[in-house]
């Protein structure tokens, strides 16, 4: 699809020339109504990324801005306004005094949901249409024992709570994310999430049926992904074109930025950085034994036996012993964080992004990981300078998956995809 270098106005067709020839006219009109539509929804998602940009502007403004006409505008905005997705929000006095009534998104009506499940906690995400956060949860959830039928009743009824508040609001719910470890095909289908335990888990279809087949779409996903759509739109480094995400839970996954796209390969198990091989002083194995967060709880947790839902209070527990500079922790986190900066090395050789993001647990560690991983990845990547890539902590913490499951469904609005309010 592409955005009309020229719109028709009301009732007239949006067409692109010579795209009839050698048809039959009927062919030729279904085409031709087809292609409108596209162009239309493109257009619809043209405008509501240009207010979102604008924060507020009049109808004259988008005009000039996205090079529509205005009678296209005009129609654009009616649509988007009935459809609850725009609204007018007051108005100012023009260049010849005349009111320009102004128009934003309007945050009141819908709401996304988006859920991240771990091996230690659940954390529940709800937004409104300007990405605005109605709802940050979080709770204690021992996945990596819980079997997935309780993991599910689990999910199910904190979406629940979400979904009763919101519609205690008068909101709409659009959707309903969920971010998993591990790898999940293009049907919501758990191929494999060894952390929690899940192989061949109909995820999406068992929520449904625990939430009595909701009318909204529930959906699942990587939760490096969801974790790369949740920095590409809030983050430090928002809006950036090539990044990669690492999760920094107890498993290590990577979400993958690829000119300004998510990029989940052709089956949906991109970025599985965590199973690429690495040599560091003469030991060789894959980054996620030398550098993930099970790495560093073996190695410097003072506890035997780790419970799911005290991997936080561990992590936390090596924090502090580092800032009191012990040395063992301070040496150990430092060869981790070259471990680390070695698989990033490969991946930065391979895709050239602009940032690497580190998330999770990885946020708190950084101090000591990071310079440590930036080292490496300049010593060992083909490009000088590591080919412009920069190692940044996230911003978002352990939010980042679940804000980008919700997060998601606002970008498939941004696309052209419209709600229909209930009732129409």
């Amino acid at each position: 699809m592409r955005i009309a270098a020229k719109s028709a106005g009301p009732g007239e067709a949006e067409e692109e020339p010579g795209r009839a020839g050698g048809r039959t006219a009927g062919a030729a009109e279904r085409a031709k109504r087809a292609d409108f539509t596209d162009v239309r929804a493109n257009n619809l998602g043209f405008v509501l990324r240009q207010v979102r940009a604008e924060g507020r502007c009049s109808r004259a403004d988008l005009a000039a801005k996205t090079g529509l006409n205005k009678a296209t505008v005009s129609s654009l905005v009616a649509e988007l306004i009935e459809r609850r997705v725009l609204r007018e929000s007051g108005s100012v006095i023009g260049n010849i005094g005349r009111p320009a009534v102004l128009l934003s998104v309007d945050t009141g009506y819908y709401a996304s949901l988006g859920v991240e499940v771990n091996v230690d906690y659940m954390t529940l995400v709800a937004v409104d249409l300007a990405g605005n956060r109605l709802l940050s949860w979080r709770r204690a959830h021992d996945g990596a024992h819980a079997t997935p039928g309780k993991s599910v009743s689990a999910l199910a009824g904190l979406a629940k709570r979400a979904v009763d508040r919101m519609d205690s609001e008068g909101r709409q719910i659009l959707g309903l994310a969920v971010a998993v470890p591990g790898m999940i095909d293009n049907d919501g289908v758990v191929q494999r999430a060894p952390m929690l335990g899940w192989s061949d888990f109909d995820l999406t279809g068992r929520l449904r049926q625990a939430m009595r087949d909701p009318k909204y779409a529930v959906t699942a996903d990587n939760d490096a992904n969801l974790g790369a759509v949740a920095e590409q739109r809030f983050g430090s480094w928002a809006g950036v074109s090539n990044m990669i995400y690492l999760t920094g839970e107890i498993g290590l996954g990577a979400g993958l930025i690829v000119d300004g796209e998510l990029r989940r390969g052709a089956t949906g198990f991109a970025g599985e950085i965590g199973n690429l091989l690495i040599e560091v002083d003469g030991r060789v194995g894959r980054v996620e034994d030398f550098a993930g967060i099970r790495a560093v709880l073996d190695e410097l947790s003072e506890s035997d036996d780790i419970a799911g839902t005290e991997v936080e209070a561990e992590v936390e527990d090596i924090v502090t012993r580092a800032r009191a500079e012990e040395p063992r922790v301070v040496a150990a986190l430092e060869r981790i964080g070259r471990c680390l900066g070695a698989g990033i090395a490969l991946a930065v050789d391979l895709l050239n992004p602009e940032a690497v993001v580190l998330g999770g647990h990885y946020q708190a560690l950084s101090p000591w990981i990071g310079p440590a991983a930036e080292t490496e990845l300049a010593a060992r990547t083909h490009a000088s300078g590591a080919g412009g890539a920069e190692i940044v902590v996230s911003a978002l913490g352990h939010e980042a998956p679940a804000l980008g499951a919700a997060t998601g469904i606002l970008n498939d609005i941004d696309a052209g995809l419209m709600p229909t309010p209930l009732g129409r």
